[in-house]
């Protein structure tokens, strides 16, 4: 597949609506979920080609050691579903103590954002639906996945795994997790996802709850309690 530069992630997420729209669904019934922060801005600009509703599904890396920018694993919203590297956590020596520590500390970070964002609004209704699960970039793939297995739970009709760029073996990994997974782009030499755009300034918590807000006067939620 074609390598990509994007200008920024409104055009990422511009590009990645464009392939989505020529695919169809089981259901058309569609709730579009992004992975703050970066991943809102992208998926805003999806739930706006497919007039679908947003919302934020939220994944905490699980930090390494002495090394905080490595993620031996994710923690996902909802359940908290844990995913660890176990290979990782052992090359880096990440013990049980400190695991249970940081996936505790993530757990609380998840809940703080959620609150933020969603204003305490409830969860949307997942169940029957076609789910599209959208990240400005997939790396390592462990976040994503935390995020799949936490929202296959919750029964979606249909659960897509979706990015402008994406590493290969990655995207591959998370055919596992979900019914469909969709790039726009797939470099053979990945890099960090940073690479792939010209501007990837970091997304604030508010410019997240802002893209939330604009989006639900456009395309009110379900909720789950209404289901």
């Amino acid at each position: 597949m074609k390598e990509t530069i994007f200008q920024d992630r409104q055009e990422a997420g511009r590009r990645l609506g464009e392939v989505l729209k020529e695919r169809s669904f089981p259901n058309t019934d569609i709730l579009v979920l992004g992975i703050p922060r970066g991943g809102l801005i992208v998926a805003d600009e999806v739930s706006k080609a497919l007039s679908a509703p947003l919302d934020a599904v939220v994944c905490r890396k699980i930090r390494a050691p002495y090394q905080p920018e490595l993620g031996i694993g994710a923690v996902v919203d909802g359940k908290h579903i844990t995913i660890l590297n176990e290979d990782l956590v052992r090359a880096v020596g990440a013990t049980k103590d400190y695991l249970a520590k940081e996936i505790a500390f993530q757990e609380e970070e998840i809940d703080r954002r959620l609150k933020y964002y969603r204003g305490g609004r409830p969860d949307p209704r997942i169940s029957g639906r076609s789910v599209i699960v959208i990240d400005d970039g997939i790396a390592t793939g462990y976040t994503f996945r935390a995020a799949l297995e936490g929202l296959r739970q919750y029964e979606p009709a249909w659960l897509v795994a979706a990015a402008p760029v994406a590493a290969q073996d990655s995207a591959e990994m998370l055919k596992s997790f979900a019914d469909e997974v969709i790039c726009v782009s797939t470099p053979a030499f990945f890099m960090a996802v940073g690479s792939w755009y010209r501007d990837f300034e970091q997304v604030s918590d508010e410019e997240a709850a802002s893209v939330l807000q604009r989006s639900w006067n456009r395309h009110p939620l379900v909720y789950e309690a209404s289901a």
